[in-house]
């Protein structure tokens, strides 16, 4: 997993409510368990029409935010079944970062799981973020997990709160497999101990 300490870049508004996973990634996309490839079926339903066009309309379509790698969004982001190839599609379209008033608490867990940064903040702030991110490619964010802090591209700061360990494991990109990884040393000793005290097992 990517390690997450700065982001700076464009930041695509969203100002919708009830966002759900269904709509982050439809279920005919769920067939897949490889983490990559889903970003092109990012919000398809949204974003393509039934002939598989672009709909010009949707934020992600217009070439302002194409690239955009932060999203702000509205309450309740995340809602829906468990599914975790939601935070999959998010990541591999580009999205590293995602700020709203609120998230459903499994995709907010799954966020950290897999490299991306959900940030609760109040409604206010969040309107003042998405009016910000309204202003197009050239208003780049800056988001800063050391310090705690998303910065407007006029300068202005807010601070969010994070958990500190998924804040441990985010800064230096340990996913739960990393996690396990570093016991190896005290597994492998605890295995070594066991096998001679129970030679049967």
């Amino acid at each position: 997993m990517d390690k997450f300490t700065t982001l700076t870049g464009i930041a695509a508004p969203l100002p919708m409510m009830n966002v759900d996973t269904d709509m982050i990634i439809p279920k005919q996309f769920l067939k897949t368990i490889k983490r990559s490839g889903l970003g092109k079926n990012l919000f398809d339903e949204m974003r393509f029409d039934d002939d598989g066009h672009e709909i010009d309309s949707f934020v992600l379509n217009k070439p302002a935010y194409r690239d955009a790698e932060i999203l702000v969004a509205g309450d309740n982001f995340g809602c829906g079944s468990s599914r975790e190839h939601a935070p999959w599609a998010l990541l591999d379209f580009g999205i590293r970062c995602v700020i709203a008033p609120s998230f459903a608490d499994i995709f907010f867990n799954n966020c950290f799981k897999n490299g991306i940064l959900p940030i609760a903040l109040p409604q206010e702030q969040v309107d003042a973020l998405m009016k910000d991110a309204e202003k197009g490619a050239n208003a780049r964010m800056t988001v800063d997990l050391e310090a705690q802090t998303v910065t407007t591209s006029d300068g202005e700061v807010f601070s969010f709160k994070v958990d500190s360990f998924k804040k441990h494991c985010l800064l230096n990109g340990l996913d739960d497999i990393a996690l396990t990884f570093e016991k190896v040393a005290a597994i492998d000793a605890f295995e070594g101990t066991a096998s001679q005290a129970r030679p049967w097992v």
